[in-house]
């Protein structure tokens, strides 16, 4: 009895205190999704469209909860043998990246009330996927070891799947959802080999006990830990649309609805970069010589196929604003890739460069869609052409459009597209990475050309007589995520520092 009693008091306890706090953005947006699904079975038709209100006030109460995360010093479910080694951290890093995913769900919930009702998409299916997305990429940033992350992946990525091919009857739709399901799938597979690797030469899924182990690696080992690094990567390149893993992007975008196509483009790679900053720099600093150049590569031919494809979008072509929009992103893609690779020959904090693009690109692409949804009302063939005279028809939507692409392609008034591009680009020199540098300058002239073709059209004459649809009020959900995103880019112009504090702070705790 009094072995007994010795063995259970030097027994490390196994019962863990949860920090609630620090779990809340993940919890009430799963929770709200849980209540949307069963609601659902019980709302009339006709009080559907509550579920949409429901949803919206959810994320608005989510991103509420990281006010009092703002410190950064959190954490949970932590080892009792190794209180530093934690599956969920709350630190600046987590709550940059949780606020970037819920705002954009946010917007997102704004601009699909009124695509479910019009479409007649089954309204709480659609919400509880969303929802169930927003919270897997809430989750994400947070997670601290292999088997979470790679969780949070799937939990953000599998409802993504649905959504894209929620408009039933749509070939476009079906095509779309089928291709980006293949796809991610056989990428995920082969990540998760490559975590299967890498905890066999370390015996740890923990990101920071893999950082450690991963330093000391038995040389009959080596190989296998070194496979495992390369393969980790893969699904995460996939998330973020870098080439090679990019084909799904268009057609996806085309035939998905237009706002879970702008939630792609922001969340969809906030959830891909997320995950890539935390297996590079966090868990496998001690093979930067592998994901260093590996990750270079994939920023540099990233930018230059997709601003190369983007040049090459007909203005007259059927979807053509979408596929532009689509080429973009990976174009953007390339660039915010770009820190990551940065980071493997200087300091970690290098990445946060890659934090205050994102912001900046999320605020302004979404606000992009959400004038696409706004002109495909009316315009549903989705053309660049049909932004012609658009300042005539609409002229807050044209002028609000024209200075987001201002910013995406870097040049005055849009500022803080410009000074992104600038602390990317001083991420690159202060590397060493010269020759990156100087073709990100190339790529961003190469940009010029379709965003500014894109912006003059929406100041020309219109042909012909104006369409009186045209001049029909917008849904105010629409005109509200658009005046959102404007005031966002305005005020992020007037004062950059708000998001490039970001590049310069310390992000990590652990």
């Amino acid at each position: 009895m009094t072995a007994l009693t010795v063995l259970a008091a030097d027994t490390p306890s196994l019962v863990q205190s949860v920090d609630w706090l620090a779990i809340a953005p993940v919890v009430i947006t799963a929770v709200v999704g849980l209540v949307v699904l069963v609601a659902d079975l019980f709302v009339a038709e006709r009080h559907k469209p509550a579920l949409g209100w429901i949803s919206v006030a959810g994320l608005a109460a989510a991103t509420a909860t990281l006010l009092p995360l703002r410190a950064g010093d959190r954490s949970t479910f932590c080892l009792t043998a190794d209180p530093q080694a934690c599956s969920y951290v709350a630190d600046h890093f987590t709550v940059v990246v949780q606020f970037l995913v819920l705002a954009g769900a946010l917007l997102t919930a704004l601009l699909s009330v009124t695509a479910v009702r019009d479409a007649r998409m089954p309204a709480g299916e659609y919400w509880f996927l969303l929802l169930s997305s927003a919270a897997g990429a809430a989750l994400l940033p947070a997670s601290r070891d292999l088997a979470t992350l790679i969780v949070a992946l799937e939990v953000a990525s599998l409802p993504a799947f649905a959504l894209v091919g929620m408009r039933r009857g749509d070939r476009l739709s079906s095509e779309a959802a089928l291709k980006f399901f293949l796809s991610s799938v056989t990428a995920t597979a082969v990540s998760l080999m490559g975590v299967s690797f890498v905890y066999a030469a370390t015996g740890s899924l923990h990101l920071t006990q893999v950082a450690d182990r991963l330093e000391d690696v038995p040389g009959q080992l080596d190989t296998l830990a070194m496979a495992g690094v390369a393969l980790t990567l893969v699904g995460f390149a996939f998330k973020t649309a870098a080439v090679p893993f990019h084909f799904w992007v268009p057609d996806t975008y085309v035939g998905a609805p237009l706002p879970i196509a702008g939630y792609l483009s922001v969340i969809g790679k906030a959830v891909g970069f997320t995950g890539l900053i935390l297996v590079t720099v966090i868990a496998f600093p001690a093979y930067s010589q592998v994901w260093g150049p590996a990750v270079a590569v994939l920023a540099a031919l990233t930018m230059t196929l997709g601003n190369a494809a983007a040049v090459r979008q007909s203005a007259d072509r059927p979807n053509g604003a979408v596929r532009l929009l689509a080429w973009s992103s990976v174009g953007q893609a390339g660039y915010l890739l770009v820190p990551i690779a940065a980071a493997a020959y200087t300091e970690r904090d290098q990445i946060g460069s890659t934090l205050a693009y994102a912001l900046m690109y999320a605020a302004v692409n979404l606000g992009a869609f959400a004038v696409a949804a706004l002109v495909a009302r009316t315009k549903p063939l989705h053309r660049i052409s049909d932004y012609r005279g658009l300042y005539a028809e609409r002229p807050l939507a044209a002028l609000s459009l024209a200075f987001f692409l201002l910013c995406l392609a870097g040049l005055p008034p849009g500022i803080i597209g410009l000074f992104a591009k600038v602390t990317v680009f001083q991420s690159a020199v202060d590397a060493g990475l010269g020759w990156l540098a100087v073709l990100m300058a190339i790529n961003v002239v190469i940009a010029l050309y379709y965003y500014l073709r894109w912006t003059a059209l929406l100041f020309r004459a219109p042909e012909g007589a104006q369409d009186a649809r045209a001049r029909t009020k917008a849904p105010w959900p629409v005109a509200a995520a658009i005046v959102a995103t404007a005031i966002t880019a305005v005020v992020l112009s007037g004062a950059p520092q708000l998001v490039l504090r970001v590049a310069s702070g310390s992000l990590f705790t652990q």
